[in-house]
This record gives structure tokens, C-alpha cells and sequence, in this order.
């Protein structure tokens, strides 16, 4: 049974990646994550991909690292391979995160340790009423890694997510809401998830990259360096038809 399935949305363009392991709650697992680094690069490959929609099957969205299946092994080597082996780990879900076009979680229930590190290796979460944000490395004695730390403080700033991760927290739909750790709270957030590609997929797709590109490099807080790449990006999207029709409109 493959554990991560990609299949093709009812929208033109849109691509839904599904975690299909729901007896573990979508745990990551070696094989699991070396199936949704494969997932990641033909969606990467699809030329005619625009949005990628990241859900997972059952009750969870991901309950984090399968520790026996990804630690187990990993205890007592040499902490210089450890790490190797944690970066080849982490770069499962975050060749997600390197997508060029927009990417949308729907976080059906639970995200805890690496599958939070899923969801927010997208661009934008939409929870379920019953969905959970676990920050919880520190209650195994863990260091959070994949990106946690950065994750959080970008989402939450410095004081928050140095809490929640001390505390090994647990937030809940409303409170990740409130927090901005998602966009939205939907009573089926992987039908609001489709809805929302649907619309983005109606962007014509390299604006929709360069969209994605430029707010990036706002994140990251360089202006001059955005200024100068949005010049660049305006200035190629003035060749849509759709700008030539709109100013034909206005024209007549």
C-alpha cells in the first residue's frame, strides 16, 4: 500500500498530496518519507501543476517522526552521521517547502513534531475545528529540528515560540487561529483547502511563482531586494493577455 498518494484535483492544475498511513496517524516513517520526497519532486517536475494541496488520511494529519522506525537506529552513532541522517530526514517534507508554485495544508486533526514541520513547510494552513498543533520535542528530550524553531518564530515571534517550545505545547484550531499559525478554521478544511486552490489555480501560473517568490523575499525583510525583484516580475507581467484586456476595457 503506498503510504503517501498524488493524485490530480477536480480543478485543472490542482494536485492533491494525501499521507495514507491512518492506522499510524500518518507517522513519518522512512518509507513514508521517502515517498513524499518522490511525491514532492514529480509535482516539482509537472509543468502543468499550479497548487498543491498537503492533507492526510484519517483521523490525523501526521503525528510526527515514527521514533522506533526513524531514532531507533540513530541512538549511540557518532552525533556527526546522526545529523546526517537527520537532514536527509528533514529534507522529505521540506522539498515541499522548495515548490515553486503555492502550497496549502489542510490539517484534517492532529500535527505533532515533524508533521507540524509538514504543514508549515506550506505556504498556507487551513485547520479542521479539531485539529492540533504539537510542539512537543521537548517532552522526549529533543531538540526540535526541520525547521521547527524558524517556523515558529517567523509564525509567532520570538517570545511564543520560545514558550511553546519549552513548554512542549499544544495548540489547538482556535488558538493557532488566533496566533496566525493558520489562515483559516474550517469545518472541512481539505474541501476549503480545494476551494481556495481552485481560485489560485486561475492565476496564470509563472505570476503565481513570482507571487510566491516576492512575498518570500518580504518575509526574509529585505526591501530594496524586493522592490527590485517585483520591478522585474511587473514588468513580465504586463505581456498578459489578461492586463491587455483590461485595458481595453478601459479603453473603448
Amino acid at each position: 500500500m503506498p503510504l503517501v498518494l498524488l493524485e490530480n484535483g477536480s480543478v485543472e492544475g490542482v494536485r492533491v498530496l494525501t499521507l495514507n498511513d491512518p492506522d499510524k496517524r500518518n507517522a513519518m516513517s522512512p518509507q513514508l518519507q521517502a515517498e513524499l520526497g518522490a511525491a514532492a519532486d514529480v509535482v516539482a517536475a509537472d509543468k502543468a501543476a499550479r497548487v498543491l494541496v498537503v492533507t492526510g488520511n484519517g483521523p490525523g494529519f501526521s503525528a510526527g517522526a515514527d521514533l522506533p522506525a526513524v531514532f531507533g537506529e540513530l541512538l549511540g552513532a557518532d552525533i556527526a552521521d546522526v545529523r546526517t541522517g537527520l537532514r536527509a530526514i528533514y529534507d522529505s517534507f521540506l522539498r515541499i517547502r522548495r515548490l515553486e508554485i503555492p502550497t496549502i495544508a489542510a490539517v484534517n486533526g492532529a500535527a505533532v513534531g515533524a508533521g507540524v514541520n509538514l504543514a508549515m513547510s506550506c505556504d498556507v494552513r487551513i485547520a479542521g475545528p479539531h485539529a492540533k498543533f504539537g510542539i512537543t520535542f521537548t517532552k522526549l528530550g529533543l531538540h526540535p529540528g526541520g525547521g521547527c524553531t524558524y517556523f515558529l518564530t517567523q509564525a509567532l515571534g520570538r517570545q511564543k515560540a520560545l514558550s511553546l517550545i519549552m513548554e512542549g505545547g499544544m495548540l489547538d484550531a482556535a488558538e493557532a487561529l488566533r496566533l496566525g499559525l493558520v489562515l483559516e478554521v474550517a469545518d472541512d478544511p481539505f474541501e476549503a483547502a480545494l476551494a481556495t486552490a481552485g481560485r489560485w489555480a486561475e492565476v496564470d501560473p509563472s505570476l503565481a511563482r513570482d507571487i510566491k517568490r516576492a512575498v518570500g523575499m518580504a518575509e526574509r525583510g529585505n526591501f530594496e531586494e524586493t522592490l527590485d525583484f517585483e520591478s522585474w516580475a511587473q514588468a513580465a507581467s504586463t505581456r498578459s493577455p489578461q492586463l491587455a484586456e483590461a485595458i481595453a476595457r478601459f479603453t473603448r
